[in-house]
Order: C-alpha cells, then structure tokens, then sequence
C-alpha cells in the first residue's frame, strides 16, 4: 500500500462534506492528480455539478468506480454503509483498502459485507478538516495491516491530524473531536456575546474570541504542557482570571462540557448498536 497518493487510484464513495474536503484537499496539495480520482453521488444531476466543481471524474456508479481502485473512500450516510458494501462487494478485493468515514458502523460489519478479508479502516474526522485543521482518529479492522494504517494516516494528515485508536474508543472520539467544533462554536459564540455586553464592537469581540481560542489550542499542541498548568500561569494572584474562573465554576462550564461530551459517546454507542 502505497502513501505516496499520486500513485494511487482512489474512489470516493458519496462525495457530500467530507468527501469533498477529502479530495478537494488531496488535489490543492498536489497529494493526488485530478486524473486519478472516481467519485460517486446519488443523484446525476449533482455529479454534473460536482465533476465540474472538483474537476474529476464523478458518476452515480459505485460498482464502476470501485473498479481498479486502490483505495476506497466511504463517505456515505452510515444507514446505507451496508448496501453500498455489499454493491460492490463482487468488485473489491482484499488488494485493495476500504476506508469508512461512516459514524458508529464497525469494521466487522464492513468486513462482514464485503467479505474476502478486505482491509478495512475506519475513520472518525471532525469538519475542520475543511481548512487542513481536522481531528482524525483511525482504528484498522482485522484485515488491516500497519502499511494500510500507514496509508490512512497519511491521507488523512493532509486535512490535519491523525491519532490512531482501538476500535472500543471510536465512540468516545465521536463526542469528543467530531462533535467538539460544534461546543466550541457555542463557546465562541457567548465569549463574543459577552464581549459585546461590556460594550466591544461584535466584529472586534467575535476576533478576539476566536483568535484567543486559536492561540490557546496551539500553545497546547505546541507545548504539550498540561492546560490545567497553562491555565495557572495565565491565573495571577487576586487578579481578573481569579474571578472569572470563579464564575466559570460556579455555573459549572466543567462538568457541563464532560457531560456533552458522555452524552454523545453514549448517543454514538446506540446508534452502533442500532
């Protein structure tokens, strides 16, 4: 399995948000030649739209596009994961590699489909990869090998970062970074509302929140100290952090965003186990 993705064919099945983000990026960043890329969609009108938007071959043919491939993207709803499986279970071979980005569908079930012991990786991304900011967590089937993981890790570090997991903890990675951006929009959103309650310009207090949050997250990743240690040093004695952390306690920020957080992971369990 080769990392180097302008050797590579790849079919994208279902090229809605992410697939789109996911080819997009490979072409922009010179990962992948237009050429080699087939994708698929439901509708033909919208793979007009969509092989003219993207500038690759895109057709409503999911056996067609499969054909040849070396690596498979499935990028459908996670309701039709099994049919589309097992439509193009007679053309996938255990040469090739099938990567889901399906939420709450296992690879045993995708295994189980397509049969033939073909490699199969699934992957939970969050929308910032969007931007090349994305959050992937990778976990391999039974039939995936390093050089597989290897092959997703790196198709997946062009829309940001990868961390590979077990399998068991791919519904926690789905309250947690799949579903994070949208917490996080709505801690924006209030740090800029509050902004504008102590009387800044909206345009001026929605900067402010969004760049310190940005800073913040880097200083973390960056320096991989401990946030609870970088939140000290910003907390300086009987000053201003003091009494705004206070209130964060007291209206219980903390413990409400590890509920989400559990809430989601639970949510994403049911839906697994239909």
């Amino acid at each position: 399995m080769n990392t180097n993705f302008s050797k590579n064919r790849i079919a994208v099945l279902g090229a809605g948000k992410m697939g789109g983000i996911l080819i997009k990026a490979l072409i922009e960043k010179h990962q992948l030649a237009p050429e080699r890329v087939r994708a698929t969609v439901a509708h033909e009108t919208r793979a007009h739209e969509l092989s003219h938007k993207l500038g690759v071959t895109v057709t409503t043919d999911n056996v067609a596009a499969v054909d040849g491939a070396d690596v498979i993207l499935i990028c459908v709803k996670p309701q039709v994961v099994q049919e589309v499986a097992e439509q193009i279970a007679d053309k996938v071979t255990a040469l090739q590699l099938v990567i889901s980005v399906a939420a709450s569908v296992h690879t045993s079930q995708i295994e189980s489909a397509l049969g033939a012991g073909v490699p199969v990786i699934r992957a939970m991304p969050n929308t910032p990869c969007v931007l090349g900011q994305g959050m992937t967590a990778l976990c391999k089937g039974q039939y995936a090998n390093p050089e597989h993981v290897g092959a997703a890790i790196a198709l997946f570090n062009v829309v940001g970062r990868t961390v590979v997991v077990d399998e068991k903890h791919m519904d926690a990675v789905t309250g947690l970074s799949a579903s994070g951006p949208a917490y996080i929009y709505i801690i924006l959103e209030s740090l800029a509302e509050a902004g504008v309650k102590v009387g800044l310009p909206r345009d001026i207090a929605t900067l402010l929140a969004a760049q310190t949050t940005l800073g913040a997250a880097t200083v973390v990743l960056e320096t991989g100290d401990h946030p609870a240690l970088l939140k000290d040093a910003v907390t300086t004695p009987a000053g201003c952090t003091i009494d705004g952390i206070m209130e964060l306690e007291e209206g219980k920020l903390r413990v409400t965003l590890i509920k989400a957080v559990v809430k989601a992971a639970q949510r994403a369990k049911e839906l697994a186990a239909g």
